[in-house]
């Protein structure tokens, strides 16, 4: 077999017709046809079952499209590595950062490579966990750093460099909740809007623990983004009550609680495992060991 048959199997798997598939392909429908069939052939077994028009894959063929689609990577995946071994100072960073993590590295990271990488290009992505896992199974992304805490457990995932940060209610300065100082009951902290970005569902258990139901984010969050960066400025600007990581909104006071939050992010580097890291990656690594941490206050 070849990867130009493979290219083939996978591309009638998306459409299910021969025909436009052929026509993707830039091939006639008889090559395609013959492309598929000496495929079955030399597999021993049928890849799909013909409906009128339209192909279905057979159980063996479905098993048989999954590793197509790893090999098809894989030999992508060498294509490009090759051409940037041993030089780091170009090529491609395609990085997709999750809203923590976006918050304390996006900046500091363009600037690095702008000041130190001036050829090498730099591609960032701001959104969920859920996008941004797809888009790097999908090679559109290179590497994510993201919570790891709101990551589903995966075979194909390679996760390095944690940090753990940890979370609280913020407020500004003046604001009602903190004049005068002392401790603020959960109950004082509802009186308010209260923003965050998507928690994972670790971060929503803690808070049900610690505050019952009620703290739940599907029933106290009123303001939700994925840029932390806007919330904080809502919250500098109005009586909103922040709940992000203390380091991304060092100017806001955090309030004190009882019972504590006691609340951590773990942020992480995410890869694909058995897939050549990018060059500029150890930028990111070094810039996360500098940022990712909490400041005595």
């Amino acid at each position: 077999m070849t990867l130009v048959q493979l290219r083939h199997l996978v591309s009638l798997a998306r459409t299910g017709s021969f025909s436009k598939s052929a026509a993707a392909l830039f091939l006639t429908q008889p090559a395609l046809s013959r492309s598929i069939r000496a495929l079955e052939v030399e597999l021993g077994q049928p890849l799909f079952d013909r409906i009128g028009r339209h192909s279905e894959l057979t159980p063996f063929g479905r098993d048989a499209v999954e590793r197509a689609r790893e090999l098809l990577l894989a030999a992508d995946d060498l294509q490009g590595s090759g051409r940037l071994t041993g030089d780091d100072q170009q090529g491609v960073l395609r990085i997709g950062l999750g809203s923590g993590p976006g918050a304390m590295l996006m900046t500091p990271l363009l600037l690095k490579m702008a000041q130190e990488r001036p050829r090498l290009r730099v591609e960032i992505a701001r959104a969920g966990t859920d996008v941004l896992v797809h888009a790097l199974r999908e090679r559109s992304l290179d590497a994510l750093v993201v919570d790891a805490r709101s990551l589903r457990p995966a075979p194909d995932l390679a996760i390095q460099d944690l940090h753990d940060m940890r979370g609280a209610f913020m407020v500004r300065p003046g604001h009602p909740l903190v004049m005068p100082p002392g401790v603020t009951s959960f109950d004082d902290v509802l009186r308010y809007p209260v923003a965050s970005t998507p928690l994972s569902d670790e971060v929503a258990r803690v808070l049900v623990e610690r505050y019952g139901s009620r703290a739940h984010p599907a029933n106290c969050v009123t303001l939700q983004c994925e840029e932390v960066a806007s919330l904080v400025d809502v919250a500098r600007r109005s009586d909103t009550v922040l709940l992000a990581i203390k380091a991304a909104a060092p100017d806001l006071v955090e309030l004190t609680l009882q019972p504590e939050l006691a609340a951590m992010a773990r942020f992480g580097l995410v890869t694909l495992k058995r897939r050549t890291l990018p060059p500029g990656l150890a930028v990111v690594r070094e810039l996360m060991a500098q940022l990712l941490v909490d400041r005595p206050a």
